[in-house]
């Protein structure tokens, strides 16, 4: 038995019925680098990907075969890919010769091993494979569900261990490919990808992509719909079904501002193209970082470019997180912190440093509120940057502390070294650490050799590894005070004292983050017949703006505020964005502790949410089949 197969013996021993029970106990042999993947990536790795599939969205069903370059250490005897619920069909490799290989155990949150025998020599695997109609990445949408109403559209969402659902890979962040594919599709739907894109359907319903640069399987995206597409600079530009095309283009018409900003502050952008697609309302997340193709939720489209710090957040992950990426999810904030942070300077270039302090000022709420919330749930630990998902779904870990406590640990290590220092270091460390992968201690050893200790003469002097180690929010956590937001402190006191009347605050001038900012503070102690006048006046609860609307809601569904029943029900029976349902339907639950309401809505919503989306409400709810 080579060193593989001994290795291998203790990975599976609690995932197979196996061999000697002594090895059962062996835990401390387990080789995995990833808890979330079956793979061995030190034994046998995978490096490119050629793809074939069809698209057959009567049956929704994807069939493929991925063909797998890889690379062993020359002993090795089997590959270990990670599944779900995929159905294998065939394995051979490069001489077309059947390989054979076995199944894991299902876990609920991991899905499976599938283990394939190989020589040591062994250069490709051919897995051919079709999807069940319920893979969790795969979202069917059905026409009457898009804005068209004629066609179906399907999209899929990957992050975090969602590839394996439609795609049999070794399903880590640490591990990078390349990859092309052929996807064959209906008549007149378009598909896309993370890679190079067309820009028009083409007669032989059949779609070549190629993307060059290395990429986890995370950042595996495709599309098919009916989408159109509009060019906004030479290197950008936006998809959409033909009825939103226009609305998006004048929405994201600074994607191209964006981009040079970004690059001027960290360098050269790496991915070719930026594009960005707006997706059906279904979309669970605001938007997904795909490399190429930034998927994107239609509720940032408010008409008035106000939510586009979004499309900051989804172009600033082209450094962090595309470029650099976290080892594993523990290492998450790696990827959001990071991100959070050079949305925030994206902005502040073109908007000014006033801009930037509102979206700072609304991030640290909610920070806290994330912070009081996993506190009162007994989770504190889960309120540290360094996580332990081991067990767990990574997507427990997708919460505000990756985005905003890292965000701020960022702002602080700036406050500490200088912007100009900082600016340099951070610069430098995308530069070092291009298409590789990142630990939260590997970050710890870069950041002493390169910022803390690179000059004795000015060694920073803080105890940072409190951010990363320790729950909660640290005391030298950096503040920013926006002038906008203390105007609007000013009228809302006014307001609710007595001061003003309705009709004598003075919104013109508002942006959604103020507006933001002023139904976050509103007092519960604020009559009911005041916030009927203040919404008569004003229109809250019938608003064309997502976020507004979501926190007029979440703001007034503990009063029993009556007027926002139903376009509370068709809010959320239309939009899918997990970043609204959460905290709606726990505002539900807890008005009406029975969950009837809560569940009624949710039933009727269900089916045409995301499995991500479902995944949460499920918990909140209470639901049962």
């Amino acid at each position: 038995m080579n060193k593989t197969s001994i290795l291998f013996t203790a990975l599976t021993a609690t995932q197979f019925a196996c061999s000697d029970p002594a090895e059962e106990t062996v835990e401390d042999l387990d080789p995995r680098i990833d808890k979330h993947s079956y793979s061995i990536p030190t034994e046998a790795v995978c490096t490119h990907l050629d793809l074939d599939l069809d698209v057959n969205f009567n049956n929704q069903v994807l069939t493929g075969t991925a063909h797998w370059s890889i690379e062993t250490n020359g002993a090795a005897d089997s590959i270990i890919f990670d599944i779900n619920d995929l159905n294998i069909t065939g394995i051979t490799n490069g001489n077309e010769e059947k390989l054979k290989y076995r199944l894991g155990d299902h876990d609920p949150v991991m899905g499976q091993a599938l283990v394939v025998y190989i020589a040591p020599n062994t250069e490709k695997v051919s897995i051919a494979y079709t999807t069940p109609p319920s893979a969790k990445a795969l979202q069917w949408t059905k026409p009457e569900q898009t804005l068209g109403k004629i066609h179906p559209f399907l999209y899929t969402q990957s992050q975090a261990i969602l590839a394996r659902t439609w795609i049999p890979c070794q399903d880590s962040p640490g591990i990078r490919f390349t990859y092309n594919a052929q996807v064959t599709t209906p008549e007149g739907l378009m598909a896309l990808m993370s890679a190079t894109n067309p820009t028009a359907p083409n007669a032989e319903n059949s779609y070549a992509f190629e993307m060059n640069q290395p990429v986890p399987a995370y950042l595996m995206a495709l599309t098919v719909g009916d989408v159109v597409f509009e060019p906004i600079g030479e290197r950008t530009g936006v998809y959409a079904e033909p009825g939103m095309i226009e609305k998006a283009a004048y929405e994201f018409a600074n994607m191209d501002s964006m981009l040079v900003a970004a690059e001027a502050l960290y360098g050269p952008y790496a991915w070719e193209r930026y594009d960005l697609i707006v997706l059906p309302p279904s979309f669970p997340f605001g938007g997904m970082e795909n490399p190429r193709l930034t998927f994107a939720t239609p509720t940032i489209i408010a008409g008035d470019r106000s939510l586009t710090s979004l499309v900051a957040h989804e172009l600033a992950h082209s450094w962090s997180g595309n470029l650099v990426t976290n080892a594993t999810w523990d290492d998450f904030w790696l990827n959001e912190g990071f991100t959070v942070y050079f949305e925030r300077r994206i902005m502040e270039a073109l908007y000014g440093e006033s801009y930037m302090a509102m979206l700072a000022e609304l991030g640290y709420q909610d920070l806290e509120a994330d912070v009081h919330q996993l506190t009162e749930m007994d989770q504190r630990a889960d309120t540290k940057l360094k996580l332990n998902l081991e067990g767990r779904d990574p997507d427990d870990g997708m919460t505000d502390i990756a985005y905003e406590k890292g965000a701020y640990f960022l702002s602080m290590l700036e406050e500490k070294v200088g912007r100009e220092r900082f600016d340099a270091f951070i610069k430098q460390y995308f530069e070092e650490n291009a298409f590789k992968t990142m630990t939260t201690e590997k970050f710890i050893t870069y950041l002493d050799s390169n910022l803390i200790y690179a000059d004795s003469t000015k060694m920073v002097q803080t105890n940072y590894k409190e951010w990363i180690y320790e729950p909660g929010i640290p005391a030298n956590c950096p503040k920013f005070n926006s002038d906008r937001f203390s105007k609007v402190n000013s009228t809302l006191i006014a307001w609710s004292d007595g001061t003003f009347e309705v009709d004598e605050i003075n919104t013109d001038d508002w942006s959604t983050h103020e507006w933001l900012h002023f139904i976050r503070q509103i007092s519960d102690t604020v009559p009911v017949a005041r916030i009927a006048e203040f919404d008569q006046a004003f229109g809250l609860s019938t608003s064309g703006n997502s976020e507004i609307l979501a926190a007029w809601f979440e703001s007034t569904i503990p009063i029993g505020y009556e007027t926002i029943n139903a376009p509370l029900e068709n809010f959320l029976t239309s939009v899918g964005r997990r970043k609204f349902l959460t905290p709606l339907y726990k505002a539900l639950i807890e008005a009406d502790p029975s969950g009837e309401r809560a569940r009624a809505i949710y039933a009727k919503a269900r089916p045409g949410y995301h499995s991500v989306a479902v995944q949460s409400i499920d918990v909140i709810t209470d639901w049962k089949e």
